[in-house]
């Protein structure tokens, strides 16, 4: 009996080591990445985001694939803008910059190494238009998770048809939306989404954007799938007031999906530059995030006097600062 039990047990453990060279190791995402050598997370007891539009930034090198006046050849003002755009940036000193209407993450990568090394950016992302100029991107201090780019894809122009009466649809300015995690410390992450919507007025323009919104928001739909807690910053130029259909469809107040707009109601406003009247520019922490903004850190920033911004860029940068909740 006893010479029976054991021949059982070395079969069970034969199967089961067989099983367990079968089969792959399982791993979570986070085991899967690694804190590059450069970074310190004891740094960061705050974390800073930048957000700003700066209209048309174009370096001097002519992309052959983009057939386009201004980035064939760039305005004679542009170097005088660029070097306002360093001294901005400089001033600034945020942990996490995100450009829109900026040429390419390359081009901010040469502007950071050679115009203000010292400021120590070390992670540049976007994703170009294969046929047009202005794109989004980030520059950061802090290590960046998987990125998720929209650019592939097609969303409705909400209650629009085309020339053919078909339901109308895009994907031309979708690549200026992307998501992104930052990896502050091993027990605090946000995912951080950058835009620059549709711009124009009128029924179209405002329900291209809203089809552009119901994206995002079934995206963020699956995050909190998975984690019902996970922080949420959006930011960017949404082409869309505070109290537009558009921006209010993206806050989805009182929905499982909500974001707060810690400006709202108080008059603060981004462009134009040199004679700012209204806010397009948004910068937007769902709830679960809402505590960790310190204080009014939420602003609009004038670095130098309104003509001088105006020369740089039309919008005015805003900025938020985050206390990371588990320090």
């Amino acid at each position: 009996m006893r010479l029976l039990l054991l021949i059982l047990i070395l079969i069970t453990s034969a199967c089961t080591i067989q099983q367990q060279k079968e089969e792959p190791a399982s791993h979570s995402f986070s085991q899967a990445l690694a804190t590059p050598a450069w970074y310190q997370a004891s740094d960061f007891d705050t974390v800073k985001v930048l957000s700003w539009n700066v209209e048309h930034f174009v370096d001097d090198i002519d992309n052959p694939y983009i057939d386009n006046g201004r980035e064939n050849n760039p305005p004679e003002n542009m170097e005088e803008r660029r070097t306002l755009f360093v001294e901005i940036i400089k001033k600034a000193d945020a942990d996490i910059v995100v450009l829109q209407e900026f040429e390419s993450d390359s081009y901010a990568q040469q502007l950071a190494e050679e115009r203000f090394p010292e400021l120590g950016y070390q992670v540049f992302a976007g994703h170009e238009s294969n046929d047009w100029y202005m794109n989004v991107v980030v520059m950061s201090r802090i290590p960046l998770g998987l990125f998720h780019s929209y650019a592939a894809t097609n969303t409705p122009i909400i209650e629009q048809v085309d020339d053919e009466g078909n339901p109308a649809s895009q994907a031309f300015t979708n690549n200026r939306m992307w998501t992104t995690e930052v990896l502050v410390n091993p027990d605090y992450s946000f995912y951080l989404t950058g835009v620059h919507l549709k711009a124009g007025r009128g029924d179209r323009n405002e329900n291209w954007r809203l089809g552009q919104i119901n994206l995002l928001r079934a995206h963020y739909d699956q995050l909190l799938a998975l984690n019902p807690d996970e922080n949420i910053l959006t930011v960017g130029d949404f082409n869309s007031t505070p109290d537009s259909d558009e921006l209010q469809a993206f806050l989805g107040t009182g929905s499982p999906i909500e974001f707060v707009d810690p400006l709202a109601g108080i008059g603060v406003f981004s462009h134009p530059a040199d004679s700012a009247f209204w806010r397009i520019d948004h910068i937007l922490p769902n709830n679960n995030m809402k505590s960790e903004v310190a204080g009014d850190t939420v602003i609009v920033n004038y670095y130098f006097s309104p003509d001088s911004m105006n020369i740089a860029a039309d919008h005015l940068p805003m900025s938020i600062e985050i206390i990371p909740k588990d320090l």
